[in-house]
This record gives C-alpha cells, sequence and structure tokens, in this order.
C-alpha cells in the first residue's frame, strides 16, 4: 500500500508539472488554443485525429473558399476561359474531320453505284430494244419491249443528268482535302496545347481557318455547293486572307542594322532566294497547272453535254424501233446511241475527270498559298515577329520537295535566266 502511495503521488506530481509546461509553452498565443471541456477530454481527443488542434473553426468549406480566393483572380480567370475556347474549337475540329470522312466515303459509293447503275440500265434498254426488233408482228410482245426499253432509257437520262450536275468524284475528292486539311489543324492545334497555354490571339486565328475550311469545302450539296462547271479555272482557297496592313518597321538605323547581320536566322540572300522561288511557281507552276484546269474543265463540260445527248437520242430511237420501212435505222440509231453513252459514261466518272479537276484546283490552291505566305512573311519588317528564317527555308524546300542546298540552286539558276532574258526549264515543285 505504501508503494502504491508513493507511485500515485509521483504520477500526480509528474502529471503536475506536464500540464504546467504546456501551459506555459503555449501561454504567449492563448488565441490559438482550442477551447476544450474537462470531461471526456482523452476521447475527444482521440476521436478527432483529422483535425488540428491549434485552429480554430477548420471545415472543408473554409479551406475550400480560401482555395477559390487564392486561384480567382483575373489572369487565371482569363487563362482558363481561353484554354477552354481553344479545346472547345480542337474538339470542333475532330468532328469536323470526322463528318468529311464520311461524307466523302458516302460521295465515293454515290459514284460507284450510279455509274454502275446507269450503264446496267443503258445496257438492259440497249438489249430490249434489239429484242423488239427482231420480234416479228405487232403484238403485245414487241409493244412490252419497246415499252420497257423506253422507261428505261428515260430513267437513265435522268440519273446522267443528276450525275453530271453534283460530279460525285469531284465531290469526293474535295471531303478528302478537307480532312486531310482539318487534321493539319488538328494536330497543330494539339502541338499548340502541348506547349503552353493559348493566347487569345490563338483562338481567333483557329476560328479564321475554320471559317475559311468551311467556305471553300461545304457539306451541303443544295444552295452551298461548288460550282462544278465554272466560266474559267480557280484554284480553291482554304485559308483566311490577311486583312490588315502591315506597318513598316520604325527606325531606319536599327533597320540596317537587321540588313547587316543575320537576324532571327534571317539575311538579305534568304529574302532574295525566296522571292526567285516565288517567281518560278508563279511563272510554271502554277500556269501550268491553270492551263491543265482549264483543259480538264472543258473536258468535263463536253463529257456532261455528250452523255445525257447520246441517252436521249437512244430513248427517242426506241420509240420507233421496228415501225415499217424504218425499222433498221432506228434500231441502229438505238442501239449506237447508247452504246456510245455507255462509254461516255465510264470514261467521264470511272475515269473521275471531276477529280482530275478538283485535284488540279488544289494543287492550284497550294502554289498560291505558298505566294501568298512568303509575301506576307517578307513584309514583316520586324525580324523578330518572324519565324526563324532557317526553319521557315527549309519547310518551304520540303513543300516543293527539295532540300535547302536544291532551293538555293534554283533560285541562282532563276536570276541567272533572268539576266539573260530567257526563260527557266524548271519547275518549282518536285512533289506535285
Amino acid at each position: 500500500m505504501a508503494s502504491l502511495q508513493i507511485s500515485s503521488m509521483y504520477l500526480s506530481s509528474f502529471s503536475f508539472k506536464r500540464k504546467h509546461v504546456t501551459v506555459s509553452k503555449f501561454r504567449p498565443m492563448p488565441l490559438l488554443l482550442p477551447k476544450m471541456s474537462t470531461r471526456n477530454s482523452f476521447q475527444e481527443t482521440n476521436c478527432s485525429t483529422d483535425t488540428n488542434p491549434f485552429e480554430e473553426n477548420v471545415t472543408p468549406k473554409t479551406l475550400y473558399d480560401e482555395t477559390i480566393r487564392n486561384l480567382d483572380t483575373p489572369n487565371n480567370k482569363n487563362k482558363i476561359t481561353t484554354s477552354t475556347k481553344f479545346l472547345a474549337i480542337l474538339e470542333l475540329v475532330t468532328d469536323r474531320i470526322e463528318m468529311h470522312h464520311n461524307v466523302g466515303e458516302q460521295r465515293d459509293n454515290w459514284n460507284i453505284l450510279l455509274l454502275n447503275s446507269i450503264n446496267m440500265i443503258t445496257l438492259s434498254a440497249a438489249t430490249m430494244s434489239g429484242l423488239a426488233a427482231t420480234c416479228p408482228g405487232s403484238g403485245a410482245p414487241l409493244l412490252a419491249l419497246k415499252l420497257s426499253s423506253t422507261l428505261l432509257f428515260c430513267a437513265a437520262t435522268g440519273l446522267v443528268l443528276v450525275m453530271n450536275k453534283f460530279q460525285p468524284s469531284q465531290l469526293a475528292e474535295e471531303q478528302r482535302n478537307a480532312t486531310r486539311l482539318f487534321k493539319c489543324l488538328q494536330r497543330k492545334m494539339e502541338a499548340a496545347v502541348a506547349l503552353g497555354s493559348p493566347s487569345e490571339e490563338d483562338v481567333n486565328d483557329v476560328i479564321e481557318k475554320v471559317l475559311a475550311l468551311d467556305r471553300a469545302y461545304p457539306l451541303p450539296l443544295l444552295g452551298a455547293m461548288i460550282e462544278k462547271f465554272p466560266e474559267k479555272f480557280e484554284p480553291v482557297v482554304w485559308w483566311p486572307r490577311p486583312n490588315k496592313i502591315l506597318q513598316p518597321f520604325k527606325g531606319k538605323a536599327k533597320r540596317e542594322k537587321m540588313e547587316e547581320e543575320l537576324m532571327n536566322g534571317w539575311s538579305e540572300e534568304l529574302e532574295m532566294e525566296l522571292r526567285e522561288v516565288v517567281e518560278v511557281a508563279k511563272r510554271k507552276d502554277f500556269e501550268d497547272y491553270e492551263r491543265l484546269g482549264n483543259m480538264v474543265l472543258k473536258m468535263s463540260k463536253s463529257l456532261a453535254m455528250l452523255g445525257p445527248l447520246l441517252m436521249g437520242i437512244a430513248t427517242i430511237g426506241s420509240v420507233f424501233v421496228n415501225n415499217i420501212g424504218s425499222w433498221s435505222w432506228t434500231y441502229l440509231v438505238t442501239l449506237l446511241a447508247g452504246s456510245l453513252a455507255a462509254v461516255v459514261n465510264s470514261f467521264e466518272h470511272g475515269g473521275q475527270v471531276g477529280m482530275v479537276f478538283e485535284m488540279y484546283r488544289f494543287c492550284g490552291g497550294f502554289f498560291r498559298l505558298l505566294e501568298e505566305t512568303v509575301e506576307t512573311t517578307l513584309e514583316e519588317k520586324d525580324m523578330e515577329k518572324r519565324e526563324n528564317g532557317e526553319v521557315f527555308e527549309n519547310i518551304v524546300a520540303m513543300q516543293l520537295g527539295r532540300s535547302g542546298f536544291q532551293l538555293r540552286e534554283l533560285a541562282s539558276k532563276s536570276a541567272s535566266c533572268r539576266r539573260e532574258g530567257i526563260v527557266i526549264d524548271e519547275f518549282a515543285s518536285k512533289l506535285f
């Protein structure tokens, strides 16, 4: 019992000293002490292990409000809004890719199915006309064959008119080009997101590019379809045209210093080289594609008129097959017109003349874009605002299917031919 009393007194004295030390330790900060009740203090302390005893009235809502106050600044708001806009446009571009891809496959199927259907209908109608010419008498079998061949020729004529109006092969090529260009835009946007937060200027630039692509390659057929038989060849334009005039760089002394030294990879020799390359592309490549485009356009117009004309002649001839005194001539005219119509339609749509015309339009647009890009870059007087000169030279060279050395050789050859007054015999592009 004595030992128990001594130990009890020792523990009570140690507890008193510990309390005294704790109180004296935190006496300079009385406002930070939590309000604790003396009853069941040990149980409450063990149950509230997730709370800090030196903070008062701490709740999840308090922490959330404090975090929002720290993040809710004007700069962060603007950055989040711009990034959200950019990502929303990226999602729409991805959707455009899927739409143009699906529509392109659908219109390619239209071209194949309509061509096969028209040829089968035409050949069936010509066969029925031949059977009607060999059918003796003028009874019900002859009438049935004549009526069937006439109806089939009429149906084939209507389908040919519709097909020549819309040119499904050209429509499919338009959607393929749109899909590829939207994919290029998607990769650029993904790279911009990966490199850092896009700015408001980037958002506006992307919006202009998307709208320009929508105008160049519309999805609907009625009302917004590109004219398939224009008056003359015009290259397609799928980029936004510059709507502002670049102001010259101010400061003559600084400009002269930039011309003397290499600034941002640019030099006077590089600028002259790019100008010579653009001149070669204008005089040789673009003019060649313009000539080929006009030739294919004339061919497409002629075939689009010749097919329905031959089909109409075959339709009229099928009505007069086996008439007294003229059955042999009408029979021959019907068979020849129907066969030639099948050949013309196969050459026009099976050979995809409309697709070739659209390909030339795209190539012409490519050289027009190259010209405008180089001119816009060279008009920018502030060298620091330009893309790096060496990088830009390599991009232009690769777009033309050349190396940087071959591009410089072409520029030197063009300048030499210009001084001698002769026409250069080489095209700028080795790719197209």
